[in-house]
């Protein structure tokens, strides 16, 4: 959520380099070049000193392990690795580990030359798929230093890592109920239909391909960035449930509802939930979503990841009244919901339009346990969203390479279908006036951002 270098990325797209084709046309100040630059142009010290630049992810392997082999999944999605070349090279050379997929002109022209001295040792001069088995296994220092809480072992089989969203990605995409008539193999061409979320502070929304789509605004496509052998593509919403604590905190009543939750021993959500459930009932309405026709939100508060890719983009809240009460919270708390989901229709309705199949939605992570956040989301973007068995679907993607490193499983395709399974399936509304209402609403949505940059250009041009 770290935009300080939104001025560095601009440079660099500035230079319209091939690699920003296989982030969406654009680098997200969200992204490691941009990071970088600005930790050399305003941390001069600090980037003299520095031995190695990493991701947590592969900094938690490096410690595991003592092997600085990076991710696939890391260096494609954050860094700007070309992963299709990269498995170009494994192929010609009999599967060499080292890191090929760095594009060095790119590199130097925006002004990070240095980091490909000692061939890219900084950033990574040995790349693998992940749940490649790293090194002789975990270290005797990082067994001793785990196995009180733990009881691991040295020697323990580590595999690459996932991006943590990404490993939410892998627990989930073949969390599909399955009748006993359909095949149980791996289905190539099932999977390129199915969008994964990974809702927790930010949201993550995940589709992979058997072909490169280039998809305007939309991060990817990435070769074997998380499904092996399938380009990945990677949208996004910088905060939703960052968002929702930011507008439940600031609300004047959100101290007393706080302390209401705490007493009947349920989440300040679960009480919100409740108000509207009794609000929808006390006012005739014919369903929850019903409640909000006057309040319009558009939620990007911390700019637009997907698919405007416009970190400038701010928040919008239609219909505020002098109302402070517990009641029109939760009427906030359930536009700012739908807000998320308009956003989240909007990708998967570009996605759609530029190559993408996606009819169903899989679902994990924090917001995927609130039940109106989820029956929001499949009400207006019009498809089932299936609920794994595993709610912890990030820790099953990070067992799952595990599970292959320790060659329990052939692949992570193999694991993926033997350890994924599918829990409840939440449907979309029926009722044809849900569906008017929200087609509605997403109308006024979708304006709110063409308003937004229309109120841009006027005082730009007043302060020119």
């Amino acid at each position: 959520m770290d935009h300080r270098a939104v001025k560095q990325a601009e440079r660099i797209n500035s230079c319209n380099s091939t690699v920003l084709q296989y982030c969406g046309g654009a680098l997200s100040p969200e992204m490691q070049p941009p990071k970088l630059l600005w930790v050399k142009e305003n941390l001069r010290e600090s980037w003299s000193m520095v031995f190695r630049w990493m991701d947590l992810s592969d900094w938690l392997s490096y410690r595991a392990t003592g092997d600085d082999t990076r991710s696939l999944c890391t260096t494609v999605c954050k860094w700007t690795y070309l992963g299709h070349a990269h498995m170009q090279q494994i192929e010609k050379e009999s599967r060499d580990m080292e890191a090929c997929g760095w594009d060095d002109d790119f590199w130097e022209e925006i002004g990070l030359g240095d980091l490909m001295d000692g061939h890219h040792a900084k950033i990574g001069r040995s790349v693998a798929f992940p749940g490649h088995a790293l090194g002789s296994g975990l270290t005797p220092t990082a067994a001793k230093a785990r196995n009180f809480e733990l009881g691991l072992i040295a020697g323990l089989p580590v595999g690459t890592s996932l991006i943590d969203a990404h490993a939410g990605g892998v627990g989930v995409m073949e969390s599909v109920p399955v009748s006993d008539s359909e095949s149980k193999e791996f289905d190539e061409e099932a999977i390129c239909r199915r969008l994964v979320l990974v809702c927790g502070t930010s949201t993550c929304h995940m589709a992979v391909s058997r072909n490169k789509l280039f998809i305007p605004g939309i991060w990817g496509p990435y070769w074997s960035a998380m499904v092996p052998e399938y380009w990945l593509t990677e949208g996004g919403q910088s905060a939703t449930g960052a968002l929702l604590d930011h507008i439940i905190e600031n609300h004047v009543a959100s101290s007393h509802l706080a302390n209401r939750a705490a007493s009947k021993g349920i989440s300040v959500f679960q009480l919100l939930n409740k108000i509207l459930e009794s609000m929808m009932h006390d006012l005739g309405s014919p369903f929850i979503g019903a409640l909000t026709d006057d309040i319009h939100v558009l939620p990007d508060f911390h700019g637009n990841r997907s698919p405007f890719a416009d970190p400038k983009s701010k928040g919008i809240v239609c219909g505020l009244t002098l109302d402070t009460g517990e009641k029109q919270l939760a009427l906030l708390y359930l536009a700012t919901v739908q807000g998320i989901a308009y956003g989240t229709r909007h990708i998967v309705d570009h996605c759609n339009a530029h190559g993408h199949k996606i009819d169903t939605l899989l679902a994990c992570g924090g917001l995927a346990k609130n039940p109106v956040f989820i029956q929001e989301h499949a009400d207006i973007i019009g498809y089932p969203i299936v609920m794994p068995r595993e709610s912890e679907s990030v820790l099953l993607g990070a067992a799952i390479l595990g599970a292959v490193a320790a060659k329990k499983y052939t692949s992570v395709n193999e694991a993926m279908k033997a350890l994924n399974a599918a829990g409840q399936v939440v449907r979309p509304s029926e009722d044809p006036k849900v569906k008017k209402y929200h087609d509605a609403k997403y109308h006024i949505f979708r304006e709110l951002y063409e308003h937004q940059l229309s109120h841009r250009s006027i005082m730009s041009q007043a302060l020119a």
